[in-house]
């Protein structure tokens, strides 16, 4: 499936998160090394922006580097650091043409000096474009962005800020990280994996989930298009049954 014909266009999700899992396997499974991967990973995510932004997908959020990956080998994450700064530095001029925005989430000042300044660059040089958000989760943990928001709004509340009436899930939500970016309705997951590895688990409380047995550079157009298919086949209740779904409708 790597045409539209099936796809309702007005039924597209706003926002698609990716855990791109895979990388170094697929390097072994080539006879490669592991940088080899991530490299050709890279390419899959030119493909993956350039179909959502066909599809009209308004936010696309890439699981690209958690803080548990700090503890992989040393050359590795040497490697992947310094893919980051090279592959920003490379897109800007594509993205800008593309009007593609980025941003990003995490604990962004642990990033080496480097790559928090071709961050910062990109972001300010394509803050304008409005077509699609690309979201690159850098140095992230949900567990450490919700432990975060605790510490913020318990200290709202210790300065007699905020009560505790205004606790709400509204509250929390402007807390996080991704405080300017709607809840993703659709989470993609590749290399076979069954979990959701510590990755936007305040945000995806109603989100659907597609699991593929395929290693992230492998992941294309087919890949997005089918599972975007695959999201609209489904019913989304929110806790309804599906009477009070079609009475809605």
């Amino acid at each position: 499936m790597s045409d539209l014909s099936h796809i309702d266009l007005n039924n597209v999700p706003e926002h698609v998160a990716i855990i791109m899992d895979g990388n170094g396997r697929w390097a072994k499974s080539h006879g490669e090394d592991r940088l080899f991967g991530h490299s050709k990973g890279v390419d899959a995510v030119r493909e993956t922006l350039k179909t959502a932004t066909e599809l009209k997908v308004k936010y696309l959020t890439l699981y690209a580097f958690s803080t548990e990956n700090w503890n992989r080998p040393q050359k590795e994450v040497e490697g992947l650091m310094n893919l980051l700064v090279l592959s920003l530095s490379n897109e800007i001029d594509e993205m800008n043409q593309n009007g593609v925005r980025l941003k990003a989430i995490g604990n962004l000042k642990g990033l080496p000096e480097e790559c928090q300044e071709s961050l910062e660059d990109a972001i300010e040089k394509t803050k304008t474009n409005k077509d699609i958000t690309l979201v690159l989760a850098l140095n992230y943990s949900s567990k450490w962005e919700i432990t975060e928001m605790v510490k913020t709004i318990s200290n709202d509340l210790v300065q007699k800020e905020i009560t505790e009436k205004d606790i709400t899930d509204e509250l929390i939500s402007q807390h996080l990280t991704t405080k300017e970016i709607p809840d993703p309705e659709l989470l993609i997951r590749t290399s076979g994996e069954r979990r959701v590895s510590n990755f936007l688990l305040w945000q995806i409380a109603y989100s659907e989930f597609v699991f593929l047995d395929i290693f992230w550079p492998d992941f294309g157009r087919k890949q997005f298009i089918g599972a975007v298919y695959d999201y609209q086949n489904r019913e989304r209740r929110f806790g309804l049954v599906s009477e009070q779904i079609n009475i809605i409708e």
